[in-house]
């Protein structure tokens, strides 16, 4: 168990307890940015513990200790919890990751005058409403910056590429101006939204002196790794790769193509592999990846309602627009007739993309 009296990891004092055979150990640390934090040889304030506090018989072990008051009647703290002890009796001994992290306030105030051989200790007040603590809490500049990150990225991958992909989908058979809005909709729209959104994670990552690229949701493939922020790297790369293939496919054609290229197959299976792990991604996002990095609470059923219909509606879109795939075949299979031009022929014979 790890607690730390600060609003992030970086820099924050922090006091952690674990059990080592029938005692308990008591390690004052802290950390830079979000890696392992080591012992911090002079602690802003001495802890230690409490063994009426203290438990370590039955399912729910408990670990209490006691630290000298400060001024601050408002206390912003830190929680960590680890499934495994690191079994040793060494307070600067190695930890693992903690599996779960959480965010809290305190208001606090003193209690009635000490009498002789007490201390006053500061008591959580009461409130008459049950809402949770963690409304008083204010989005912090990173966690902002996570906020603004999440908007832009869900609606480039999962409102502008789905409606490009489905405008290609339904309009390729009906007219020839498909592509120009396509390639608006994919590259210029969808692009600096994506550019942003990237942008706005990194710098979150650096606000709150995290590691980039240290886990799945950044990268896809140790201390805090948790998967999900290295897929975003993959997710990342695979777009500007498929702006770049879709640029290939339209731009060099062969004149005497007799069917469909592989680079056309490539480029809509690439699609639809990018906006299938953006719905991943996204859902992770929200469900789990702003829990572990900010240790907030959780956003609302309904937002989880709203995903998964938005989900259905696009791929049920999508799939229903495949039955204009016969009238698109028959249509690729005809040489395209063109002006008489004295730098182009009468027959192109490419096939479109997609």
């Amino acid at each position: 168990m790890a607690m730390g009296f600060g609003r992030f990891m970086a820099n924050t004092p922090m006091i952690i307890m674990w059990p080592n055979n029938n005692e308990v150990v008591l390690s004052q640390r802290t950390a830079p940015r979000e890696v392992m934090p080591t012992v911090d040889p002079n602690p802003p304030r001495i802890a230690t513990v409490v063994d009426s506090l203290t438990s370590l018989s039955g399912d729910k072990p408990s670990f209490g200790f006691s630290i000298p008051a400060n001024a601050d009647t408002t206390q912003f703290i830190i929680m960590a919890f680890a499934k495994d002890s690191p079994g040793s009796s060494d307070p600067s001994a190695d930890l693992d990751q903690h599996v779960e992290f959480k965010m809290a306030v305190l208001k606090l105030e003193p209690t009635a005058t000490p009498t002789s051989g007490s201390s006053a200790i500061p008591t959580k007040t009461s409130s008459s409403d049950d809402k949770n603590p963690q409304d008083d809490i204010p989005l912090l500049p990173y966690q902002r910056m996570i906020v603004a990150h999440g908007i832009f990225l869900t609606v480039a991958f999962l409102l502008l590429l789905p409606s490009g992909a489905l405008l290609a989908r339904y309009l390729r058979t009906f007219t020839p101006t498909w592509f120009m809005g396509h390639s608006v909709i994919q590259f210029w729209i969808a692009g600096p939204a994506i550019i942003a959104g990237v942008a706005l994670g990194v710098q979150a990552v650096s606000k709150s002196n995290g590691s980039h690229f240290s886990d799945n949701h950044k990268t896809v493939f140790d201390f805090h790794v948790n998967n999900s922020k290295k897929l975003g790297v993959v997710i990342f790369a695979l777009y500007m790769l498929q702006l770049s293939l879709g640029a290939v496919i339209h731009w060099i054609k062969s004149r005497h193509a007799t069917r469909r290229p592989i680079q056309n197959y490539a480029h809509a299976v690439f699609g639809l592999l990018i906006i299938a792990m953006a719905m991943y991604q996204v859902h992770d996002g929200f469900t789990s990846e702003w829990q572990r990095t900010t240790g907030r609470e959780g956003f609302s059923n309904g937002l989880t309602i709203l995903f998964f219909v938005w989900i259905g509606l696009i791929t049920l879109l999508y799939f229903l627009g495949l039955a204009l795939l016969p009238r698109q075949f028959r249509q690729e299979s005809q040489p395209k007739r063109l002006p008489i031009r004295d730098d182009y022929v009468m027959y192109h014979d490419t096939v479109d993309a997609e």
